[in-house]
């Protein structure tokens, strides 16, 4: 998911060339450790950024725990679409192709 947005900027020649110049740099035989050492990296980052998720969490429901801010939030959206509905209907005829 993340590695789209990364990848969105780098076409397969750009890769092809930082691959070739990681091996002329580092050799072949140190490849597979770098690549090891990268996902273990990006598998720690994942799991602090989860931790941090669920402490963000446990202190939203800590500090409303009956779900008061979940009902208003609610009552807003529904506001939102009936809003956004009434707004499609009137323009209905008016809509461009």
């Amino acid at each position: 998911m993340h590695y789209s947005v990364i990848f969105a900027f780098i076409g397969f020649q750009e890769i092809t060339v930082i691959l070739i110049i990681a091996v002329l740099i580092f050799g072949p035989d140190k490849i597979p450790e770098i690549a090891r050492g990268l996902g273990e990296g990006v598998r720690a980052m994942r799991n602090a950024t989860d931790e941090i998720k669920r402490e963000v969490m446990k202190s939203a429901e800590s500090i409303d725990p009956s779900g008061e801010i979940k009902e208003v939030q609610k009552s807003i959206e529904n506001e939102i679409s009936s809003a956004k509905k009434e707004i499609d209907d009137a323009m209905g005829p008016i809509k461009r192709n």
